[in-house]
């Protein structure tokens, strides 16, 4: 496998939305209309364990500035999680060899699609690591390369563990980081980074499991260089990339002005599709599953019940892919996943104000011995930042999540576990400006809900 399908995303809001709490206009209406030509195609790069999904925020907001669907694209890695040791084989983890390969055909892709010589980069996370090996090993053909939250000089500057991609002293990152410079002539770079809410840009152990050990790394450790180096405030790791804070410096500094908007411009007919993918073993790859079941249904605003029949009853064929539904910009969604062997899960989701086929799904966690008891389990999950406290407004069934720790984020999903007599009732879980309502299903049939949080 290797790339993914063309993952053309498109745009989700971003500011208040007085009917559901959120963030688009409420009326639709034309984005942008003159076409940014002079504007590079853009490959849009995710970190360690995750998919090209997370971007769909990002892509909206581009579509609503003028940028075509069909000049951006972002990648799947087939196995995102970075081995232990990046030179010792695991089981459904990849290399940094695996990564600058993948990223080449991707890039490779693109520009056979577009004609061009040279595209732009934007990668989170771990897939800043993969921008930085291909264009140091001969990628003259980026453009620009913006690095959200890459962990350029490591999580750790350690003797022990060199073999790890993260050790800012092992081989992988003393290679890209040797010389004078950082970066590479040819490439304009930009890092965007946090002010000490980062969590693998921290001084001191405790966010990699080794409290009060130094880590060697500091809250500077994403910066280059030889690049432009930008400061975002008090986003948390995630948000370096996905927030419309990095949106405007990543339009900006491709573009070379501001964006016109940064909200997100709905589209009268919203289309969704995407791809179920694996964990096997618990681990997460964008492997695609066969036979699986999705089902989407128009759920309340106020009580998450649903209102008629399903929109899509569809199985998926070998590559894993569902869809499309065609929905209505306005409409909150149930979106149901059943596979062989996988927790059959139920996600509710904001309305989706644009069309997008990176809607992908994995099933959610396996019921475990902490569940044990519980009549229905639902999940609050934010993929595109951390919750905050107290910088954010975090409430999930009617109170502030106990297993969400305080001071720099770390944690992206909160559990409630709820007794058998709650079953068939409503979640809210609200976050900033957004509210979702999900459906307590019964633990006992093997059922979670995800109340899935778009920003």
């Amino acid at each position: 496998m290797k790339t993914s399908r063309r993952a053309l995303l498109q745009g989700l809001g971003t500011l208040p939305f007085a009917v559901n709490g959120f963030g688009f206009q409420a009326a639709a209406q034309s984005a942008a209309s003159a076409p940014v030509q002079e504007i590079p195609p853009i490959l849009f790069v995710h970190g360690n364990g995750d998919h090209a999904a997370l971007w769909i925020t990002t892509l909206w907001r581009m579509e609503s500035n003028g940028i075509a669907r069909n000049r951006m694209f972002a990648i799947d890695f087939t196995d995102p999680l970075a081995r232990n040791d990046d030179a010792v084989a695991q089981p459904d983890r990849s290399s940094t060899e695996d990564q600058r390969r993948e990223l080449g055909e991707a890039i490779a892709e693109l520009k056979r699609r577009t004609g061009v010589a040279k595209v732009a980069l934007v990668a989170n996370s771990r897939g800043g690591n993969a921008v930085r090996n291909y264009i140091k090993n001969g990628g003259g053909d980026v453009s620009h390369a913006v690095l959200c939250g890459t962990p350029n000089h490591g999580v750790y500057d350690w003797e022990a563990g060199l073999g790890n991609e993260f050790n800012g002293r092992g081989p992988f990152l003393s290679h890209l980081n040797e010389g004078e410079t950082e970066v590479v002539p040819g490439t304009a770079f930009l890092t965007l980074r946090s002010d000490g809410m980062d969590k693998y840009a921290q001084p001191d152990g405790r966010f990699v499991g080794k409290p009060a050990t130094p880590t060697g790394v500091t809250v500077d450790g994403p910066a280059l260089r030889g690049a432009t180096n930008l400061v975002l405030g008090t986003l948390d790791h995630r948000e370096t990339g996905f927030h419309p804070r990095a949106f405007r410096e990543i339009y900006k500094f491709i573009a070379g002005r501001e964006p016109a908007r940064v909200e997100i411009v709905p589209e009268a007919e919203v289309k969704l599709s995407g791809r179920v993918t694996g964990t096997p073993g618990g681990v997460p790859t964008n492997r695609p599953v066969a036979d699986a079941s999705v089902e989407v249904f128009r759920v309340s605003l106020d009580s998450g019940e649903r209102i008629g029949g399903a929109i899509l009853t569809a199985k998926t064929a070998a590559d894993g892919r569902w869809g499309p539904a065609v929905v209505q910009p306005s409409w909150p969604l149930e979106i149901v996943l059943t596979s062989v062997g996988s927790t059959t899960t139920h996600f509710y989701r904001s309305p989706f104000p644009r069309s997008s086929d990176v809607v992908h799904l994995r099933a959610a966690r396996p019921l475990g011995a902490a569940d044990a008891g519980a009549g229905a389990i639902v999940l609050m999950s934010r993929p595109r930042g951390y919750f905050g406290l107290p910088r954010d407004v975090v409430v999930f069934d009617g109170k502030e999540p106990a297993d969400v720790k305080a001071g720099v984020p770390t944690d992206s999903v909160t559990t409630a576990r709820l007794p058998a007599s709650d079953i068939g009732r409503p979640v809210v879980a609200l976050f900033n400006q957004e509210r979702i309502v999900a459906r307590a299903w019964p633990a006992s049939e093997n059922r979670i809900s995800v109340a899935e949080l778009t920003f």
